[in-house]
């Protein structure tokens, strides 16, 4: 009796952010997606080693968005309360933090350090919108090439259209 016990106080029965997505991803109010980096048609010649680098390293996106409607504000807050409490685990890495209370706020975490990192985490909140939470899966990834490659973005080089599925939830 004892051993039943301790084996099953031993295991995890906190609430993990994969646990979280699969328990959600079906669910009402939510929308998924996972996009693999060859979806988002990057011209790697025009990319510098760093950015090559960088994309390289990642494997895949997967998005998991709450669409907020006059219906759902207390599930909204309560689902968002869920996924703070998950990303308060001491082995998520605050690297930045932004936004204010009008227009959404927004944090960005990972899972490793340096040069070693396995997984980066954005959760983006706004009131009128909703929240999304998008997990930038990868080997070996380091932020600040992660961040020089966004910039491919920043400079239109990425169709648009491409980004109309990961972006129509919002509207």
């Amino acid at each position: 009796m004892v051993i039943l016990v301790v084996t099953l106080q031993s295991c995890n029965q906190d609430l993990s952010l994969q646990t979280y997505y699969v328990d959600s991803e079906l669910a009402p109010g939510f929308t998924s997606l996972d996009v693999p980096t060859s979806m988002l048609k990057i011209d790697e010649t025009a990319l510098t080693e760093s950015q090559k680098e960088a994309h390289e390293s990642i494997e895949k996106l997967s998005l998991l968005a709450f669409v907020a409607d006059e219906s759902n504000k207390e599930t909204m807050d309560i689902e968002l309360a869920k996924i703070k409490t998950i990303l308060k685990d001491p082995k998520y890495e605050e690297l930045m933090r932004g936004g204010n209370s009008t227009d959404g706020k927004f944090v960005v975490k990972c899972i490793g350090d340096g040069d070693d990192v396995d997984e980066f985490i954005l959760l983006g909140n706004s009131n009128e919108q909703g929240f999304v939470v998008v997990r930038i899966l990868g080997d070996d990834m380091n932020f600040s090439k992660i961040m020089e490659l966004a910039s491919v973005f920043d400079e239109n080089s990425i169709e648009e259209n491409q980004f109309k599925d990961i972006t129509k939830f919002f509207k």
